[in-house]
């Protein structure tokens, strides 16, 4: 038996429940995982929440890296011992152990900490495609950064601007404005009182050639109207709520604008693709591209305490959770 956290009903951060679990051997194609840094995710929270359908009962979580423990037949390059991190499409990394889908498991390289590879492996790699795959931003443009001091921003912040981005963040408050500043962001802008206006004047009267914007509901009209004629508006997040329909002709009156809501699983759905992706996002972690920040630390069976936090927008950069 193993310790996990599962849901029985949708709702509030009480709704998680810490209980044994059987974790059974590995099948065919399969390894089992012991956990030794999980990621929280703000899609940890929809999953809970039901904004993101999951079947019940269900577990929470969807990154975490560890220790392979045992592997089942026909799996190949992997062995007991080795270090692994992965992100999974369907929620249970919050998990003392936990058996998985081998060919989703990556190595950890020589020099990067278990931890680190928890907080990267969902909100790395998803800066890794908003600014490698989805736009790919190149010296010269500029891009405003929803949520610019959380883990996927401050990713994203860092990358475009290693990239030769100009970077303009957004955030919430003077001490996130002043983290923002800190990894990536050559202007930060706190709220979101007239972001427009204050967009251009930051960008020489001008608006942003890409927007990346995961809050939602609150600020998507406003990022809108903060690009440039044929701009691009990336929505791949919810966090005030899910965005509500829009009519074509809204793109059309704004600027012939582009509009993609992206989600990392399609970018990573091969084992070639997700070694590729996995191969760059390591790469730029240990040429210190982007810095690795983990804000905070919660014991596992406290995660209702970090969803708290999460969702109060109490956190900073990455947070991970320990068995």
């Amino acid at each position: 038996m193993s310790k996990a956290i599962r849901i029985y009903e949708l709702g509030g951060p009480q709704v998680m429940r810490w209980e044994d679990v059987a974790v059974g051997e590995p099948g065919p194609g399969e390894a089992r995982v012991r956990h030794t840094a999980i990621g929280l995710n703000f899609i940890d929270v929809y999953d809970r929440t039901g904004l993101y359908p999951v079947q019940l009962p269900s577990g929470l979580g969807r990154e975490a890296a560890g220790v392979v423990e045992a592997v089942g037949r026909k799996v190949s390059g992997l062995k007991a011992g080795d270090r692994v991190a992965y992100t999974f499409p369907s929620p249970g990394a919050y998990a003392e152990q936990r058996v998985v889908a081998a060919d989703r498991l990556v190595r950890i390289p020589s020099g990067v900490s278990d931890q680190d590879a928890a907080a990267v492996m969902l909100k790395g790699l998803t800066a890794w495609y908003l600014v490698r795959r989805t736009h790919r931003v190149k010296r010269g443009d500029s891009v405003l950064v929803h949520a610019a001091a959380g883990g996927v921003g401050l990713f994203v912040s860092q990358w475009a601007r290693h990239l030769g981005a100009k970077v303009i963040g957004v955030v919430g408050s003077d001490a996130k404005a002043k983290l923002a500043k800190a990894n990536g962001c050559h202007q930060v802008l706190v709220g979101k009182d007239d972001l427009p206006a204050r967009v251009r004047a930051a960008n020489r009267g001008a608006g942003v050639d890409v927007v990346y914007d995961a809050v939602g509901k609150d600020t998507f009209f406003l990022s809108l109207d903060c690009l440039r004629p044929l701009g691009l508006m990336v929505s791949y997040g919810n966090a005030s709520g899910p965005v509500p329909a829009i009519a074509p002709l809204e793109l059309s009156k704004r600027g012939s604008l582009f509009l993609t809501r992206p989600t990392l699983f399609h970018y990573v759905a091969t084992r070639e693709a997700l070694d590729a992706a996995a191969r760059e996002l390591f790469a730029a972690i240990k040429r210190r591209v982007v810095k690795v920040r983990i804000g905070q630390s919660y014991p596992l069976r406290d995660v209702a305490t970090a969803h708290r936090d999460l969702e109060g927008r109490r956190t900073t950069g990455s947070t991970v959770l320990i068995p």
